[in-house]
């Protein structure tokens, strides 16, 4: 497959997973990417897109036809974010995932890292505050190669899924990778939320 055919087809199955993701809810990109590549008869193609230009493919997406909604959506979101880092500032909360890139929507939920040397006090802390919750383990690539188990909880706040993972103390200093592109994870403190919020 020539070169620019090669584009051509990255980028139709970019905008398509996009859209997947978009219309369905589903979140994993290569769950999108691989429903993509069946919908356009690409099956079995090896030519998939990277994360990264499907996310691109997301935003442009989101901008061109959820306009009226997704902007709301993303609002209510980060300001369902900022309420529970409220309640967890003491363990020094910082928001990654969609809802900190902007291609979150309804379907989305909420990913906070937290840092403690003591997982088991953002259980009790939990327990104290009356809020249901499973305990679950994230898996995180943390240098290239390198995958890290990070304990983490998982509750619902209203239809919102939430999703808080526990690093050590020092963890703030090196964020995990990125599904995306590979590069460290974007996080963001209560204050940078709140200016994006004020942004919206």
């Amino acid at each position: 497959m020539r070169p620019d055919k090669d584009d051509r087809t990255r980028k139709l199955l970019a905008i398509e997973a996009a859209k997947i993701m978009a219309e369905s809810g589903i979140k994993d990109f290569y769950t999108a990417k691989r429903k993509a590549a069946s919908r356009l008869g690409m099956s079995n193609t090896k030519n998939l897109p990277r994360n990264a230009e499907v996310e691109q493919a997301l935003s442009e997406y989101l901008r061109l036809f959820k306009h009226d909604t997704q902007p709301v959506q993303l609002r209510e979101l980060r300001e369902t974010t900022l309420r529970i880092m409220h309640y967890l500032k003491k363990f020094n909360p910082h928001l990654a995932g969609a809802v900190l890139t902007g291609t979150a929507d309804r379907y989305s939920g909420i990913n906070i890292h937290v840092f403690t040397d003591s997982p088991e006090d953002i259980a009790r802390y939990l327990l104290e505050e009356a809020i249901p919750f499973k305990a679950i383990e994230t898996r995180l690539n943390q240098t290239k190669g390198q995958v890290v188990r990070y304990p983490a909880y998982y509750f619902t706040a209203g239809e919102t899924e939430i999703e808080i993972t526990v690093f050590p103390v020092d963890g703030i200093r090196q964020a995990p990778l990125s599904a995306v592109d590979g590069k460290p994870m974007r996080r963001a403190s209560m204050s940078e939320v709140g200016q994006l919020i004020y942004k919206l």
